[in-house]
């Protein structure tokens, strides 16, 4: 447990809940102006647009599945506070790059580096490990995932806007965002993870994915947990991969609508992240929020996928809301099984899966809508994607009553 006084953590913590902020809705901002630019680039063929999003997309979560670990890894080395200013200052170069680009080959440049410079995710949550105590760090990892909540709630909306006045404005709003986070970094974070509590040397070999592999099969204690990571995110990944198509076909939703949508969901799930995980954790632990968060996740699947009218459909929102206590209580349970000096690299571990469900999520899903929406007059069941992400969180769920047991503080 870290020894530094309340203040100082606290501190910490507010700073690093900063950090996750600013990179998200920079992050954000780019959501509705990137795919435009790339259209640009294309001629204005939409078709084409779209298969270079789509490469853009597999590439971002290669970069992140195969530098996530090399990152964390370097965190546990050479401390929190620089792989988290180098990479923040990687993301302003790479907002820069992108919004200078001439052509679409400098703009896929930029999306390699920002993949790799928005791998130091994995170290913000190793941060919030070194300066939280075990008992506190579900509430702490609330407060993280309610920062990225709300970035993505206000980045697209002021990346929208702006990209009305001009489709390169976004990318300079991003990097001024960027270059700010870094000084208020430079000049205000301290460091969390002090020398005696690093890795003594790196090694290159366990700097990758498969190191990172390693790391659970030396660990297995934390193969089920990480296991169930794996099953919620590739469930969580159904919403990005499908929704607009999904809400568009089954209710005949607008752009607004599905705004509208995403906007109620993503507030549902702030306010339970900041003001609810703390409360539920400390009434029934970790494990009883993973288990009462992956419950809530799958009733509201079975609503989305299942409903007949919208109205059905919206009944979902507060299931799904608690769905947010899912991955505070089990970052908590899997931080408690690491020492100090290895927190980095199970959030690089975290990361590469990140990375994998990212790639592979949307093409299950997409190829399941198609399938579904191809047989509907057979099927009838165009929320069959839904169903599956349902049985994903069902499976998480059954193995979560078998291996989320709390155990004693790894230091």
């Amino acid at each position: 447990m870290n020894a530094a006084p309340k203040g100082p953590r606290k501190a910490a913590v507010v700073f690093i809940f900063a950090t996750a902020l600013m990179d998200v809705i920079s992050l954000g901002i780019m959501i509705p102006v990137l795919p435009n630019l790339v259209k640009q680039f294309a001629g204005g063929d939409t078709a084409l647009a779209a298969q270079y999003t789509v490469s853009f997309a597999v590439t971002w979560g290669l970069m992140q599945f195969f530098f996530g670990p090399i990152i964390a890894m370097l965190s546990d080395r050479f401390g929190r506070r620089p792989v988290l200013l180098l990479s923040i200052f990687g993301l302003g170069v790479d907002y820069m790059f992108m919004a200078l680009a001439p052509t679409l080959g400098w703009l896929f440049v930029g999306r390699v580096i920002n993949g790799i410079t928005s791998a130091s995710f994995s170290t913000a949550n190793a941060y919030v490990a070194d300066v939280t105590p075990p008992q506190e760090r579900a509430k702490a990892f609330g407060m993280l995932g309610a920062a990225f909540g709300i970035g993505f709630l206000v980045g697209p909306a002021i990346g929208g806007a702006l990209g009305d006045i001009n489709l390169r404005l976004p990318f300079w709003l991003a990097a001024c965002l960027a270059t700010i986070n870094w000084l208020y970094g430079f000049f205000v974070l301290p460091e969390s993870l002090p020398p005696e509590r690093r890795t003594p040397a790196l090694n290159w070999r366990k700097a990758n994915p498969v190191g990172a592999l390693d790391f659970l099969r030396e660990r297995t204690n934390l193969l089920g947990l990480v296991s169930i990571n794996v099953l919620y995110l590739f469930a969580h990944n159904v919403f990005p991969s499908i929704f607009v198509l999904y809400v568009g076909y089954r209710f005949n939703w607008g752009p607004f609508a599905a705004s509208a949508m995403l906007v109620a969901t993503g507030l549902s799930q702030i306010v339970v992240q900041t003001l609810v995980v703390g409360r539920v954790v400390k009434a029934i632990g970790e494990r009883g929020a993973l288990l009462v968060g992956l419950g809530s996740a799958v009733l509201a699947f079975l609503a989305y996928g299942l409903a007949p009218t919208p109205l059905w459909f919206f009944m979902g929102v507060p299931a799904g809301a608690l769905g947010a206590l899912i991955m505070p209580g089990l970052q908590s349970l899997m931080s408690r099984r690491v020492a100090s000096n290895e927190q980095g690299r199970l959030q690089g571990l975290n990361s590469a899966f990140m990375g994998l469900t990212a790639i592979f999520g949307p093409i299950l899903y997409l190829s399941l809508l198609a399938f579904a929406v191809r047989h509907d007059a057979q099927l009838h069941q165009p929320g069959i994607p839904i169903m599956v992400a349902a049985a994903f969180c069902m499976a998480a769920y059954g193995m979560a009553v078998a291996v989320a047991k709390p155990v004693a503080d790894v230091h």
